[in-house]
Formats: structure tokens, C-alpha cells, sequence
């Protein structure tokens, strides 16, 4: 065949020269009535030596002049290739730090009490603690979604011509959304029955336009946001998330108390407040409005997992509107899938170990252990234990902080 050399450069990934070279050695063994070998005579200690590079230098070297293979290379005095060379053998590895809320003391006590309010009290006399389902709590928070990002990647093929994108006067458009979800249920025959998903929605209106453009003629109705304060949050809790929890919560908790958690900003309103109690008690339902600890994004499964995991699929639309960007989101959130949610309940409750764990620090890393595996196989707990000595250690710190305060 006349592409034959040609195909076995791209079947092994190699230059042709390299194919050539072979086969013009093949071809004059053959000629001479030897027998044909093309193996590497280049064996043992051959080749270029590797650079020599002191890696524990690195420790002394600030955490500010190291954020880039090429400044960490300058630091080190080789070049970038050099060093790249090391980051490819896994001698260096590459960390992306996050900035963590600032914790006082009684921010650390008040997350140790919470994660321990949620283990089962009919377990905590044995000897692994298991927490509770959670089944009857309803995360609720607020979120921004952007119609674009300034920066996003795009993966383009070998001198194609890149995309231009543009908006006016450096401004994206964004709603702000209120999530209401709960942890899905299934019957004993792996069929949903409850998928968890109370609800979300936007924080717009529709208004007339005010003035004439280019665009649109006077009285034209657009979406606009509003701002969100407590008046604001008390209406949308009365009005559509109330009605979501009636309209969908099984009727097999019937009697049961349903918490809303929330965390402690300005327009969350109050517990107590009575507007809301008094349409509380007009549902039938036991629902009560309970905060998350103060400075505590990871005891909420939106923050911890949720709105990332929503954020990621919004970022693969192309809204040119805001009707476009609110009916992406909706129809995202329906179909997001009830397990991906179920597997955020877990890690909710692993972390609530770390807490425990660390003196209600949040300097840990969220652990992962192989949920999607194991649901895969049937083995996905319902619930995580707490070990023994994390409970006792807990304990211990608290009655320390206790006597501190």
C-alpha cells in the first residue's frame, strides 16, 4: 500500500523518518540474509540525564511567588520546561486554594452543636452514632446566575478561526434565584416517589419600558431584577414556597415536623416572624424555620454542592435575554437528576464528620468516598456513622469551649 508508512506513524504516534529508518535497516538485513532485528541497541543507563533539581527548596520559597510553573521555575533557578518535566512525574502537584469564611470561637462551638444535633439520638449510646436521614429538612438559599462569564473555554480545531463575543458597556446580565430542595425518597422497589426538588425562583418582574430604544418601543414589557430584602424574602417564603412544600411533601410524613434551614443573611426573615407562622398554621403542617451556624456554607447541601453542580450545566446554554437565562435554569433544575441531589445529602454528612473532627474548623477537605461506585453497585449507605473517637473528641472540645465562654 502506498499509505503504509503513513499509517504505522499514526497508529504508534511516531515521526516518519523514524517508520523510514526502520524499515531501510529491515530492508538491508533482509538484502544481506540476516536475520531481521530492529530492536533498540541503546539498552541500560542511555540517554539524555535528567537535570537535577532541589524540590525541598520549594518549601522556603512564599506560597505567592510559586502560583505558576514559570514564577516557581524562576524561584528555583531552571527553566520552565525543566520543571514541567518534574510536575509531569508527579514529583510537584498543582492546588487550587479557596478562601475560607473567618471562624471565631463561638462560630466553632455553634457548627459542633448543630453537626451533633443531627446524629440520631437513639444511636449516640452506641458504639458508631449514625446521623439522621434528613428527610424532613429543606435547604432553601439564594443564588446569582450569569447569562455569560468573561472568560470561558471553548475547544476549537486546529486553525479555525476563535469566536468573538461582546456585550455593551462591560455589563452581563444576571437574575437572582431562591432554591428550595429536600432529600429525595425511593419505595422498596427503587422507584422515586419523592424527588426532593421543592422548587426555585426568580427574583424579577415584568415592567413596562419607560422609554423608546432602538430596540424595543415604549411600553414594551421586560424582565427586570429587584432587590432582595427581608419584605421581599417573607413574600416569596408565604407565596411560592410554602404552596411548593404543601403541593409535593409526602403524605406519608404526615404529623411530622418539617424544618426549612436557612443561613443568616440580612433578608432571611426571622423564626418567629408572624406573618409567616400564622400562613404556617392555615397549611396543617408542623413547618418551622430553623438558621445554619453563622459563616457555615458547607452545612448547606446548596452551597456545598447543589448550586455548583446547576452552575456547571446553565454555563452550556447561550441565553441572549433574560426570558432566556430564567427558562434555561428552570428547565435545568427539573431535570436535574434525583441521585446526583441524594449523593450531596452524603457529603453533607461527611463533612459534619470533619467539623466534628476538627474543633468545628472548616480547614479540612471534603472527603470523597466513592459514592457514585458504590450506588452503582447498591451498596450507598442511607445514612454515615460517625466513628466513636470523633464523637467523643467532639464532646470533649465542646465542654471545653463551654466552660471558656
Amino acid at each position: 500500500m502506498k499509505t503504509d508508512k503513513q499509517d504505522i506513524t499514526i497508529f504508534f504516534g511516531v515521526g516518519v523518518w523514524n517508520v523510514q529508518r526502520i524499515w531501510r535497516k529491515a530492508m538491508l538485513q533482509i538484502q544481506e540474509g540476516k536475520e531481521v532485528d530492529v530492536s533498540n541497541q541503546r539498552k541500560g543507563n542511555c540517554g539524555r540525564k535528567p537535570k537535577d533539581i532541589n524540590l525541598e527548596k520549594i518549601l522556603t520559597i512564599p506560597l505567592n511567588k510559586r502560583s505558576t510553573i514559570r514564577s516557581l521555575a524562576w524561584q528555583l533557578g531552571c527553566s520552565p520546561t525543566t520543571l514541567h518535566r518534574k510536575f509531569m512525574l508527579n514529583l510537584i502537584r498543582r492546588h487550587t486554594n479557596c478562601v475560607k469564611p473567618a471562624l471565631k470561637e463561638k462560630n466553632k462551638m455553634d457548627r459542633i452543636k448543630f453537626c451533633l444535633s443531627m446524629l440520631d439520638e437513639a444511636t449516640t449510646a452506641t458504639a458508631r452514632p449514625e446521623f439522621k436521614t434528613m428527610h424532613n429538612v429543606v435547604h432553601i438559599d439564594e443564588k446569582w446566575f450569569n447569562m455569560t462569564k468573561k472568560n470561558k473555554t471553548y475547544y476549537l480545531l486546529d486553525g479555525k478561526e476563535e469566536p468573538t463575543r461582546s456585550i455593551h458597556g462591560n455589563c452581563i446580565g444576571k437574575v437572582m434565584f431562591l432554591t428550595a430542595v429536600a432529600r429525595p425518597r425511593w419505595d422498596s422497589e427503587g422507584n422515586v416517589t419523592f424527588s426532593g426538588k421543592i422548587g426555585i425562583w426568580p427574583f424579577v418582574k415584568e415592567v413596562p419600558a419607560q422609554r423608546r430604544s432602538d430596540n424595543k418601543p415604549k411600553g414594551t414589557i421586560k424582565t427586570k431584577s429587584i432587590k432582595v430584602d427581608r419584605k421581599v424574602m417573607r413574600e416569596f417564603l408565604i407565596e411560592k414556597v410554602l404552596p411548593a412544600i404543601q403541593a409535593v411533601w409526602p403524605e406519608s410524613d404526615a404529623g411530622q415536623t418539617i424544618y426549612i434551614q436557612q443561613d443568616n443573611a440580612k433578608p432571611h426573615i426571622l423564626p418567629d416572624n408572624p406573618e409567616f407562622l400564622e400562613v404556617v398554621a392555615k397549611t396543617g403542617l408542623d413547618i418551622r424555620i430553623i438558621q445554619q451556624p453563622a459563616n457555615s456554607p458547607d452545612l448547606n447541601v446548596l452551597d456545598l454542592g447543589f448550586f455548583n453542580s446547576l452552575q456547571s450545566l446553565t454555563d452550556c446554554l447561550s441565553p441572549k435575554t433574560l426570558q432566556d437565562l430564567i427558562k434555561g435554569v428552570l428547565e435545568e433544575f427539573e431535570g436535574y437528576e434525583v441521585y446526583k441531589l441524594n449523593r450531596i445529602f452524603l457529603t453533607l454528612q461527611t463533612c459534619m464528620i470533619e467539623i466534628l473532627n476538627h474543633a468545628g474548623g472548616n480547614g479540612y477537605k471534603t472527603p470523597h468516598v466513592n459514592k457514585e461506585r458504590l450506588e452503582g453497585l447498591g451498596q450507598l449507605p442511607p445514612r454515615l456513622s460517625c466513628p466513636p473517637e470523633v464523637y467523643a473528641n467532639a464532646l470533649h472540645n465542646l465542654g471545653l469551649m463551654e466552660r471558656v465562654q
